[in-house]
């Protein structure tokens, strides 16, 4: 399904979030909801010892946890999150996730 069609698909009704996505072991799945030139709005959902390594994104990000507890470390810094809390990972900083238990999370990236 192209990446309209599915925001199309969510548009102008009610959605649970964490319902948009399923955990599959032993692994991360993603879900694309937005993709447009100023940013994207993406769904994750990690099995629990999951995570993504060390990374560094040139856009400001929001990661606001749905489901779960997760560790986030930015800039060496570790952040533990859980259901309902959330951390802005600034541009161009080093990131890391790990699944702590399995979590779902919404991760909201500001390209302008």
């Amino acid at each position: 399904m192209p990446k309209n069609k599915q925001s199309q698909n969510l548009a102008a009704q009610p959605a649970k979030l964490a319902d948009l996505i399923s955990y599959q072991e032993r692994s991360v799945v993603s879900r694309t909801i937005i993709d447009k030139k100023a940013g994207t709005v993406t769904l994750f959902a990690f099995d629990a010892g999951q995570g993504l390594s060390e990374h560094k994104a040139p856009y400001d990000a929001i990661v606001y946890i749905l489901d779960g507890e997760a560790d986030v470390t930015i800039s060496g810094k570790p952040v533990r999150l859980v259901k309902s809390e959330m951390t802005i990972i600034p541009a161009n900083e080093t990131h890391a996730l790990a699944a702590i238990t399995r979590f779902k999370m919404l991760l909201i990236m500001i390209r302008s």
